[in-house]
């Protein structure tokens, strides 16, 4: 991967770290609203191994309340300076679906571009990133996080997702776009059941010849399963991250850094045994 011309090897996992800087995220514990927190935050998720910290000021959890591009603006501004001006080396991602605010945070530090809609709900968006020439994460979504959880109908669901990406990546590499990393969207506009079939499905993703995010962390189809709430599914996430880079994924995004790079670390022993 390329990130403003160093070139980031992802023989092995990396792990990015999530840093909303929202009020109302689904997980209490990865919201951050000071300058001390993010600070703070930051440094713990990079000394515990985080390659990148995903910044979001916009909560894409089902039922969100919509936020203003410049209240959008105005919140992941203030964590990207304060990182890029104490952690230089931190690569930062922006989290956000619309250009104006990916201009900013571009603008401002940082290198990598999150995008839950992939494109769809900013028709600018794939031009942008060809313009900027920075590693996009395209995520599979259908609606927005108001309407995706009445848009779950699928005919083959590991089929539509190929198709789905495939048309994209396409769009893509006509623009001259070359780092695109692909994600599932586990949990947007896909009920439990679909969750689990995508990921035991995980590796039929490889034949996109694309880097494969995952981010499961802490989400619904574990705690609901599980009969728990959020703050109790970090060992319910170990146990998905585990079965998600066994099934090929290069990047996991999580809200504990420690614990998935342990995971990256352990199935590396496996899956580089003879």
């Amino acid at each position: 991967m390329n990130i403003r011309g160093r070139l980031i090897s992802l023989a092995n996992p990396r792990i990015m770290g999530v840093l909303n800087v929202t009020p109302d995220s689904f997980y209490q514990g990865s919201r951050f609203d000071s300058e001390k927190a993010i600070l703070e935050q930051t440094e713990k998720m990079l000394h515990e191994g985080a390659t990148f910290i995903d910044v979001g000021g916009y909560s894409s959890r089902p039922g969100a309340q919509e936020v203003s591009a410049s209240e959008e603006i105005r919140r992941t501004s203030t964590a990207i300076q304060l990182i890029s001006k104490n952690f230089p080396e931190a690569i930062i991602s922006i989290d956000t679906f619309r250009v104006e605010v990916a201009d900013v945070a571009i603008q401002e530090g940082a290198s990598m571009i999150n995008d839950i809609s992939g494109g769809a709900l900013d028709p600018q968006m794939f031009n942008f990133v060809a313009r900027v020439q920075v590693p996009y994460v395209l995520m599979h979504m259908r609606g927005n996080p108001k309407t995706m959880t009445g848009l779950t109908h699928y005919e083959n669901i590991v089929k539509d997702v190929i198709d789905y990406f495939h048309s994209r990546i396409h769009q893509l590499h006509d623009l001259g776009v070359n780092d695109v990393v692909i994600d599932p969207g586990f949990g947007f506009a896909k009920n439990i059941e679909q969750n689990f079939t995508l990921l035991q499905s995980l590796d039929h993703l490889k034949l996109l010849n694309k880097l494969i995010l995952v981010g499961i962390s802490r989400k619904s189809l574990i705690w609901k399963t599980l009969s728990i709430t959020p703050d109790e599914a970090l060992n319910g996430t170990t146990c998905l991250n585990t079965i998600a880079i066994l099934k090929g994924a290069n990047i996991l995004r999580v809200h504990d850094v420690k614990e998935a790079v342990e995971v990256c670390k352990l199935t590396s022993s496996i899956t580089s045994s003879p």
